[in-house]
């Protein structure tokens, strides 16, 4: 299974819907859709089956950077929040610092 990417706009932004399998080699791949709609954008997570670490991680920067990521898998939510709690490397700090594009807007649906 591949990773299919949906843009799906609203009234106050737009909404990039991922489903399928979400795996390291399509972060460059979600990273240029996000640049490509602007701000604010959210990623709608429901039809998300796989993610590996990196794509957890990806999540996590781009909420720290203000692009919500909704309707998310109880395993995902879960995941995402134990990654959140584990000690980094400096290393890894860099790396996620730059992982995803900043958003302007950090507001729940």
């Amino acid at each position: 299974m591949t990773l299919k990417i949906e843009q799906i706009p609203g009234k106050r932004r737009m909404r990039i819907r991922l489903s399928g399998e979400f795996r390291s080699e399509h972060l460059d791949q979600v990273k240029t859709e996000i640049e490509r709609c602007g701000s604010p954008v959210v990623l709608d997570l429901e039809e998300l089956d796989l993610i590996d670490v990196e794509g957890i991680r990806f999540l996590n920067a781009c909420e720290a950077n203000g692009i919500s990521a909704l309707r998310c898998s109880p395993y995902i939510k879960e995941w995402m929040s134990r990654e959140r709690s584990r000690p980094e490397a400096p290393a890894q700090k860099r790396k996620k610092e730059s992982a995803a594009p900043r958003g302007e807007h950090s507001e729940h649906e």
